[in-house]
């Protein structure tokens, strides 16, 4: 990994559009780094200031390095995860230029476990100390409007799957639960449908259990 003093890597390693925020973060140290409290978390989602989440500037650096390379050697993000991670198989004879698409065991988003995979996040953002990033995989395109923002509809379905999922069972274990989809102009991996689940001190046993390494 490269160390908290490194400049920022060359426009030819990074592998995706970095913002401002980014650029900035590359040229610091760790030590200037302070970690998403939750109510930080809280405050940033519910104003919808998604682009001012920050990795660690090093956790930053090694994640430019790791996507250059994952996508040398799988050719896209994409297929990395849907290779090693989410162990999906697309359609054949899709549009080359488009997403991936799956066949479905619902057409109603959520709500068949075969159709979503709960993993936890590789690359989280820079949380305090019992802040737990996972990231909900979906077969399903969830609708969005001209701003790439969710539509009603679909924003109510997430929340009933994340309470349903997540919330009851961290509340009942003292902690909290938060989520927020990227749009897609702050997304890393876009050809993949996901949602970003932020759990509160809750037990790891809770965490394998949702994704299903007990």
């Amino acid at each position: 990994m490269p160390s908290n003093n490194a400049p920022p890597p060359p426009p030819e390693h990074q592998a995706f559009h970095l913002t401002s925020i980014d650029q900035e973060q590359l040229s610091l140290p760790d030590s200037a780094f302070t970690p998403h409290s939750w109510s930080n978390l809280r405050t940033l989602i519910a104003s919808n200031r998604l682009e001012e989440l920050k990795r660690r500037p090093s956790s930053l650096r090694a994640y430019l390095a790791w996507s250059a390379s994952t996508k040398k050697k799988y050719g896209s993000i994409t297929n990395f995860l849907l290779q090693e991670r989410l162990r999906w198989t697309p359609l054949s004879g899709k549009d080359a230029e488009g997403p991936p698409r799956f066949a479905v065991k619902s057409t109603v988003p959520f709500a068949e476990a075969e159709d979503y995979k709960v993993l936890v996040n590789d690359w989280p953002y820079g949380l305090k100390e019992g802040v737990r990033h996972i990231v909900v995989w979906l077969k399903h395109p969830l609708e969005v409007d001209g701003e790439g923002e969710l539509v009603d509809e679909a924003r109510r379905a997430v929340e009933g799957f994340v309470e349903g999922k997540f919330g009851k069972r961290a509340r009942e274990a003292g902690g909290d639960v938060l989520w927020f989809k990227n749009s897609v102009g702050l997304q890393s991996v876009r050809g993949l449908e996901h949602v970003h689940v932020l759990v509160r001190d809750v037990p790891d046993e809770l965490v394998r259990e949702w994704v299903g390494q007990l």
